[in-house]
């Protein structure tokens, strides 16, 4: 009887080794790119145990998207949330993309809207000068009530504001925070392209939805009317008028096309890319439209040129997966 070589695999062992190596270099291969985005939650003054309770749930709804996301999320909260609050903008590298959600009580007294801390409030302008210097893009997510006093302050260039309210009379609870938080983790109901991911648009599409329904099934007036503004001109929108079904003029940016393209949790397709390169096909996006809006006064070989150059240039970007 022969016996076998003890050096030698067998084909049985030979298939499962190679099966072993495919998997562990298409798992090598697919491993998502690290997020380079920065998140700061800042939890407020609860008023009440009621009320501190529903503030502490959209915390862990935020914190557990970011873990998802691979984010690790800084929260602030306690007497001296203001002070570190300052700190931390004054002093944030201008590198990666931040978003900063605001959760808890707001404050108008007829003058300033105010977010409630539970050391020294803080106010619009206050906030917005501590932004100000910041070059990177900046998401500042405010679900407090009185919210709607900060977004002019807080509209700019780079700059994507959402806000509970209209303005800053609205000054009762506000639930739309609520919704917003349960739906960005990637809510399959709020996910509505049916891309595997919840943008930052969709998310505020879902909760305005869920606020005004809330407000119908109970009867009741509506105290709170949320707005997204991301094209700069400091004027907010309602979400039944956002972008893409309400059309722009020609060469003219709607307020929500920024916030599609912004995502939390992304989709396992999307985490091949790295940001470097979501950056870069977001804009080759944005250029796409503005070519297309103004193709009818382009000469067609002209559009033709710049429309395959910008898909070349697209090609370009999922090459390098």
């Amino acid at each position: 009887m022969t016996k076998t070589s003890p050096t030698r695999l067998q084909p049985a062992h030979k298939l499962k080794l190679q099966v072993a190596l495919c998997i562990t270099l298409l798992t090598s291969f697919l491993q998502a790119a690290p997020r380079e985005l920065n998140v700061l939650i800042v939890l407020g003054a609860p008023g009440t145990e009621e009320f501190g309770k529903k503030f502490q749930t959209q915390v862990e709804a935020w914190t557990n998207a970011c873990t998802k996301a691979g984010i690790s999320p800084a929260v602030l909260r306690g007497e001296k949330t203001t002070e570190e609050l300052e700190k931390l903008l004054t002093t944030s590298a201008p590198t990666h993309p931040l978003w900063l959600i605001l959760i808890g009580h707001g404050t108008f007294d007829g003058r300033e809207a105010k977010f409630s801390a539970e050391g020294p409030d803080f106010d619009a302008k206050q906030l917005a000068g501590w932004i100000k210097p910041l070059k990177q893009e900046v998401a500042v997510i405010h679900t407090a009530s009185s919210s709607g006093g900060f977004l002019k302050s807080l509209s700019g260039k780079n700059r994507v504001v959402i806000t509970s309210t209209k303005s800053a009379d609205e000054v009762f609870y506000a639930r739309f925070g609520e919704y917003l938080a349960e739906a960005i983790g990637g809510l399959p109901e709020a996910d509505l392209d049916q891309d595997k991911q919840v943008s930052l648009l969709e998310a505020f599409r879902h909760a305005s939805k869920a606020t005004a329904t809330f407000y119908e099934n109970d009867e009741r007036l509506a105290t709170e009317h949320a707005l997204l503004e991301d094209n700069g001109d400091g004027v907010g929108t309602r979400s039944e008028v956002l972008a893409p079904y309400t059309a722009a003029a020609p060469g003219a940016a709607l307020d929500g096309e920024r916030a599609a393209q912004m995502v939390l949790v992304l989709s396992d397709e999307e985490q091949q890319l790295t940001d470097a390169q979501r950056s870069t096909r977001d804009a080759l996006e944005r250029e796409l439209k503005i070519l297309k809006e103004q193709r009818p006064k382009l000469k067609e070989d002209d559009y033709y040129t710049k429309l395959e150059r910008l898909l070349r240039k697209l090609g370009e970007v999922y090459a390098k997966q």
